[in-house]
């Protein structure tokens, strides 16, 4: 996934469509799986995410959808990841 662009896509739709929640939610759930594991391929692709702007989309989705308990879980995974 990551390799065909998985990463770049869900930050795309992320910001495309910022109060949108279900883009947001399964937008941070798919980076959080692309981009979980302590591998140096892991630590490649989170590294891709950060410079692609992932963790200002997660604290966009986060603090656009400060209710809704899926953004917030699967945005906090990713601030984890990126810790």
């Amino acid at each position: 996934a990551a390799d065909a662009g998985g990463i770049e896509l869900a930050v795309a739709a992320m910001q495309a469509h910022p109060q949108h929640a279900g883009v947001q939610q399964f937008g941070c759930c798919a980076m959080g799986n692309v981009c979980y594991g302590s591998d140096v391929a892991a630590r490649a692709r989170r590294q891709r995410a950060v410079i692609t702007g992932a963790p200002e989309a997660v604290a966009g989705a986060m603090q656009a959808h400060p209710g809704d308990a899926a953004v917030q879980r699967h945005g906090q995974r990713l601030r984890d990841l990126f810790a």
